[in-house]
């Protein structure tokens, strides 16, 4: 059982709270200003408790063959959940984490270390200017999780930024994308224009009960120019506790509509998620 006792602090962007998970260890969960951000367990970096965090995982596993080295740049960090992920799973990959909250950076230092086998470098900067200075076919994965509070920021939304991305990723590389939006999805669907006008394959993985517009949560965008493990995303969206669903083809265009990309003059915030959708008691 986990003794330890919560810490709170205030942070660039809120008040970031560490939790110990009671059933494991060394385990902890990390809010800002009460909404959930990641949850790592520090004698597992496996252990993925989130269910954005697993499919995001999902499409790492699925980006190369078993245990093969990548390099990846992570845009936002957290408490680092996916780079001590891809790290334990993926032994000898290079890996850049940018997160803008120096902060909460200190904080996650102090209290969650990373493994010092691990090649992660972490840099306090703003995640679009970074992208935009990072070189060229640099990475083979990036992973777009920023959210300022519980929204993504304007300036990670336009048809500008999916260009960014698209230029720092080698061929065949992948771009995968935590996002949160409920129906009628108009946010979403504009996310899924702008990529789908600078990459050649587009598939979503979300739950059900999501994509039928029941209620808001997140969708995982997924986008390279190298045809996707399909099927190999299926099997591993759909074995989860809460299982999702692999959208792609006719059915992803059918939810893109009539949906036109953004630049960045009319690119927006993702919608401010409604009271409770990921909140904590």
């Amino acid at each position: 059982m986990n003794e330890a006792l919560p810490v709170s602090r205030r942070v660039d962007h809120g008040i970031a709270k560490l939790m110990p998970d009671v059933d494991r260890e060394r385990a902890w969960l990390l809010t800002v200003d009460g909404a959930p951000q990641s949850y790592v367990d520090l004698d597992d970096a496996a252990h993925l408790e989130f269910e954005y965090a697993r499919r995001l995982a999902h499409a790492v596993d699925c980006a190369a063959d078993e245990g093969e080295p990548l390099d990846v740049l992570h845009l936002g960090g957290g408490a680092m959940t996916l780079p001590r992920y891809v790290a334990a799973t993926r032994p000898g990959s290079r890996q850049v984490v940018v997160e803008a909250d120096h902060g909460l950076l200190a904080l996650v230092t102090e209290h969650l270390p990373l493994p010092g086998s691990a090649d992660i470098t972490v840099h306090a900067d703003d995640a679009r200017s970074w992208l935009e200075k990072a070189p060229a076919r640099s990475a083979d994965v990036l992973i777009a999780d920023v959210f300022g509070g519980s929204r993504v920021p304007a300036q990670l939304t336009s048809r500008e930024y999916a260009s960014a991305a698209r230029r720092v990723l080698r061929p065949g590389g992948l771009y995968a994308a935590n996002l949160a939006d409920g129906a009628p999805f108009a946010f979403l669907r504009s996310q899924l224009a702008n990529f789908a006008a600078e990459f050649e394959e587009l598939a979503m993985v979300a739950e059900p009960a999501v994509l039928r517009g029941r209620r808001f949560g997140n969708a995982i965008l997924l986008a390279s120019h190298h045809p996707l493990d399909l099927a190999g995303l299926a099997r591993r969206s759909a074995s989860d506790a809460f299982p999702a669903r692999v959208e792609h083809g006719r059915e992803l265009r059918r939810l893109i509509g009539d949906a036109e990309p953004v630049g960045d003059g009319e690119a927006v915030a993702s919608p401010e998620p409604p009271e409770g959708a990921f909140g904590i008691g």
